[in-house]
């Protein structure tokens, strides 16, 4: 398990669903990738907590969202994401999409319902922190130095970053056919940003 959080003495600032979301970056492969599509996957139903403390070090965060809630390849994400997604996605298309993404073998939504993200350890300083974060999908749970930008501005927190996984960490076997000639790449690259707003201090 994540090192239990001590946030005495830390400002508490609440995620706002409202303005922050994750994208997932998934790109395809094989010799026959130009028959198929890259995806966006978006969450903008994140929640949780930051917690700041004067101790930088003592600082950390839980972040928490739902696995059957993840948007797939909407028109505005792909055409914001650039060239590598501007191609259109049919409505089957995108369903079959998140059905196979959703399905037990990926992300076992039904017996996994929450994707989680706490943080294992911070150091450096505000502007330029180092981040290792536990990152929970389904049964497996994975570290990982998280590059991030944190901007305080009075009452609200910002903090945004970009960074890669491997399906294959978390015991996914990246969806294939034809015998792997059309296949999604294991490795996926996430965007995010967040928006807290203060709530107390403990």
């Amino acid at each position: 398990p994540a090192p239990r959080a001590d946030m005495r003495g830390a400002a508490i600032y609440a995620i706002d669903q409202q303005s922050s979301e994750a994208l997932i970056y998934v790109y395809r492969g094989g010799t026959l990738a130009r028959l198929g599509h890259n995806h966006v996957v978006a969450s903008r139903n994140l929640s949780g907590r930051v917690w700041v403390h004067p101790t930088f070090e003592r600082s950390g965060f839980e972040i928490f969202f739902p696995a059957n809630q993840l948007l797939v390849d909407e028109s505005e994400m792909r055409r914001a994401a650039g060239d590598d997604f501007k191609s259109d996605v049919s409505a089957s298309d995108k369903e079959g999409t998140r059905k196979n993404m959703l399905r037990p073998e990926v992300l076992d939504a039904q017996r996994h319902p929450l994707i989680t993200v706490q943080s294992v350890r911070v150091a450096g300083a505000l502007g330029s922190p180092q981040i290792t974060a536990r990152i929970t999908i389904r049964d497996a749970a994975r570290d990982v130095e998280v590059p991030t930008r944190i901007q305080l501005d009075g009452e609200r927190l910002l903090a945004t970053g970009e960074f890669d996984l491997k399906q294959t960490d978390f015991g996914i076997t990246p969806f294939s056919l034809s015998l792997g000639a059309l296949q999604v790449q294991d490795r996926l690259h996430i965007k995010f940003s967040i928006t807290a707003s203060r709530r107390t201090r403990t």
